[in-house]
């Protein structure tokens, strides 16, 4: 009788709406970074599957070295694959490879050296990779340089479209309604185009904002173009202009200086609908907001606009004048769900805060309730406080949420014992709890959980159409944020992220979020707090309880988490910690930035991090699951951490996995696995 149900489930769904923005990829290729516009990384191939995952073997491998002036360490593409040849970006440089599918040998390479420009540029490196557009006869791989600039290339040659732009492209940094300088103008853009329609969509992202230069910036705005002739169809203003939508929520006149405001994260389309999904960051800057007041529309909210015109047609804001750097990072998923009788096409939006947001992506209406609640105001001077922010009833967090005494570590009453000390010298809450100002006689700063990483961070998740079940990954990661005055010359902003033991000293990294290094601990040597990668340890443990990373099932008939999995294996230095000595320690999982691919049967993800296998071998693996249960469905060794989301295809009947990996002194490289002959 159930199976009946589902069946007559799935008619209903088909004959009363269309299924094109969330069917998967077709025809055994991958056309788009999310497999499809509407971002479900999802592809119904089964040939690779429970019985046979342990059996994998690598097909091809394609280093990533000679591309670019240097090696590259962070390959975070997803390629595409289009009769049988598969597309991506790669190298330092951001190159543009075409390489046979089958064999991985190289058929072309673009490269586009920008000089000064792409030095200065916000966003370097490989980026996420290429969009595909073909009109039958004509194929274009289109992509954004690290200097910000719209690229057309023919398919077949890599040769760049002469009637396209200007000789083949198109400068972003121009006709963008404000004034960019073409060299140093912080705007620039990791994630790939979007073409739906003729249309090509272009975000916009910028330097991390924990420590802004200026409170003053480049304005995130979206832009449409014709993907034949290159010329601007529309434009949407983030941050809106005088007389526009929204315009009243920024207070002061903050509207006319304030920047960032983009989307650096992927977009996603409704073809069918003629819509565009928006995930939007926040404002500048990404903890301190006294210098624009107001909720501060379309800071991190959710837009839908007009495909053909770019004009706004709904927007949700998740998080009122953000102060966490809770950017909305990641590519909307458009679902078409039942849901108590009643079918609704629904957009599914991941979330830094572990939050899932499903909306009515015709109406913006949420699916389930979604409540205003009072927050906590804070005492940082000269910032503005929003008095409520909205609060998810259904699905449930799929991650933890905010900061407690029982988050902290318990292998041991002594660890945990150390972990309060630490804890201590913090302001603990629940999420949305704000940030203060650190002060040497405390607090520090506020304890955040999830911090500005995630949750859920660019990957995103994927979604199975015929089980309406969104697959995510998320990370468990405390990290402190707190606010100090900029030492002269380095910003105009009043506060910066930065702690009071050591100043404001920013650390390198990638993502969303400046971190800041903390030279010495309050606790002292034996229970140190370690500031490093955003997270805060004790006796080179992570401060919070595991599991680190982890994979949901979450059902989107019902609302409800399916299953949970701590994904990846416990890492070296927790399972040979002298601490833990005796101590079962079950999976942890590893804290990282994973995307997740769902197949007719499976849900498979790569582990972030290295961690020692059985043969004591370092590396890391390629894992899958069973997409119904969540059991272990068998694990292949990679030489290095996942670091760009896994897609699959089919080609001359054989079914391949094609994964990134880098990390570490492990250069980037492009891996392809296959069952044996």
């Amino acid at each position: 009788m159930r199976t009946l149900l589902f069946l007559l489930t799935l008619l209903v769904i088909g004959a009363a709406t269309p299924l094109l923005a969330q069917t998967g990829a077709k025809n055994g290729e991958w056309p788009t970074y999310g497999g499809d516009l509407g971002s479900t990384r999802y592809s119904a191939l089964d040939q690779i599957n429970s019985t046979n995952f342990n059996k994998l073997e690598v097909a091809w491998r394609f280093k990533t070295d000679f591309l670019g002036p240097r090696k590259e360490y962070q390959l975070e593409a997803t390629p595409l694959m289009v009769k049988g040849v598969l597309y991506t970006t790669a190298g330092t440089r951001r190159d543009v490879i075409a390489l046979d599918a089958a064999t991985g040998e190289l058929i072309w390479t673009h490269s586009e050296p920008e000089g000064p420009r792409g030095e200065a540029a916000p966003r370097q490196l490989s980026g996420h990779g290429v969009s595909y557009w073909t009109d039958g006869r004509e194929e274009r791989i289109l992509y954004v340089t690290p200097g910000y600039r719209l690229i057309a290339l023919d398919a077949k040659t890599g040769q760049l479209v002469p009637g396209f732009g200007k000789n083949g492209a198109v400068d972003l940094k121009q006709d963008d309604d404000q004034q960019i300088d073409l060299i140093t103008g912080e705007v620039g853009l990791h994630s790939t185009p979007v073409v739906a329609k003729n249309v090509v969509i272009v975000g916009a992202a910028h330097r991390s904002g924990g420590v802004p230069r200026s409170r003053n910036n480049v304005k995130g705005f979206i832009r449409g173009f014709d993907v034949k002739t290159g010329k601007r169809l529309w434009i949407f203003h983030t941050i809106p202009q005088s007389g526009e939508f929204g315009y009243d929520t920024w207070e002061k006149d903050s509207a006319s200086y304030t920047g960032n405001a983009g989307v650096w994260g992927q977009i996603s389309v409704d073809e069918e609908l003629g819509t565009v999904y928006l995930p939007v960051e926040l404002p500048t800057g990404d903890y301190y907001g006294g210098h624009r007041p107001g909720n501060g529309l379309f800071g991190e909210s959710i837009v839908a606009i007009d495909l053909a015109t770019g004009k706004r047609k709904w927007h949700y804001q998740l998080v009122h004048h953000g102060l966490w750097d809770m950017d909305i990072p990641c590519a909307p998923i458009l679902v078409n769900l039942v849901v108590n009788g009643r079918v609704i096409k629904a957009v599914a939006q991941p979330t830094k805060q572990a939050f899932l947001y499903v909306f009515d992506r015709v109406t913006g209406e949420p699916v389930w309730p979604i409540n205003e609640q009072p927050v906590a105001k804070g005492d940082v001077p000269g910032e503005w406080y929003s008095a409520t922010q909205p609060v998810v009833t259904k699905p449930p967090a799929y991650d933890r949420q905010g900061v407690s005494e029982k988050d902290l570590i318990d292998f041991t009453p002594a660890l945990h014992e150390q972990a309060l000390k630490i804890a201590a010298t913090y302001k603990l809450g629940p999420m949305f709890t704000p940030p203060t100002v650190s002060k040497r006689e405390g607090p520090l700063g506020t304890m955040v959980l999830p911090s500005a990483t995630g949750g859920s961070n660019w990957p995103g998740g994927s979604y199975d159409p015929e089980t309406h079940t969104v697959y995510v990954f998320s990370q468990t990661n405390i990290s402190p944020l707190g606010l100090v005055p900029p030492p002269d010359g380095m910003s105009d902003m009043n506060y910066i992220q930065g702690n009071a033991l050591s100043g404001a000293r920013r650390t390198g990294g990638s993502g969303a979020s400046d971190r800041v290094a903390s030279a010495s601990s309050p606790a002292g040597p034996a229970q140190a707090a370690q500031e490093g990668g955003g997270g805060l340890t004790v006796s080179g443990l992570p401060l919070v309880k595991p599991p680190y990373g982890r994979i949901s099932a979450i059902n989107l008939t019902s609302g409800t988490i399916t299953w949970q999995v701590a994904h990846g294996d416990t890492p070296d230095n927790i399972r040979n910690s002298p601490a833990l000595k005796g101590i079962d320690v079950p999976r942890t999982g590893r804290a990282g930035v994973i995307g997740v691919l769902t197949t007719k049967s499976l849900v498979i993800a790569g582990e972030a991090g290295y961690a020692t296998n059985e043969n004591g071998i370092r590396g890391a693996k390629l894992r899958a699951y069973d997409k119904a249960s969540g059991h272990d469905a068998g694990a292949v060794y990679l030489p290095a951490p996942q670091s760009g989301s896994p897609m699959t295809y089919m080609l001359n009947g054989k079914q391949y996995i094609v994964v990134a990996i880098s990390g570490g002194n492990y250069s980037g490289e492009f891996v392809a696995f296959k069952l044996p002959e």
